[in-house]
C-alpha cells in the first residue's frame, strides 16, 4: 500500500489498498506524497489516538448502559482496556496535584 490515482495535474487523487485500475501508481508509505496527502504522520497519529480514547468513552457507556459485558469482548480488547484505563487513571490521580499530597490545613 497504497497505490495512488492522479488527477489531471498530477497530483494525488485517491489513495487505494489494491490497485483499483491499469494507471494507479504503487508509492510507498513513507513517500513524500502520500505523506503529505494524508497528513502530517504526527497530526494522523493524534487523530487516532484521538480517535482511540472516543472509542474507549463508547465501550465504556455501553457497559454502563449494560448494553454489553466487558466479557462480551475478546481477551486480548479485554487486557487492552483494562490496561488503558488504568493508565489513564495513574495519570488523573497525579496530574491535578495542587496542594502536594493531599494533607490540608486544618
Amino acid at each position: 500500500m497504497p497505490y495512488v490515482i492522479r488527477d489531471e495535474q498530477g497530483r494525488l487523487a485517491s489513495l487505494h489498498r489494491d490497485a483499483p485500475s491499469g494507471d494507479a501508481e504503487f508509492l510507498s508509505d513513507d513517500h513524500a506524497e502520500v505523506q503529505a496527502f494524508v497528513g502530517s504522520g504526527a497530526s494522523f497519529q493524534r487523530l487516532d489516538a484521538d480517535f482511540v480514547r472516543v472509542l474507549e468513552d463508547v465501550i465504556d457507556a455501553l457497559i454502563a448502559r449494560h448494553v454489553i459485558n466487558i466479557t462480551d469482548l475478546p481477551p486480548e480488547a479485554q487486557t487492552k482496556l483494562f490496561s488503558r484505563k488504568s493508565y489513564r487513571e495513574r495519570l488523573g490521580s497525579q496530574a491535578l496535584t495542587l496542594f502536594g499530597d493531599g494533607d490540608f490545613p486544618a
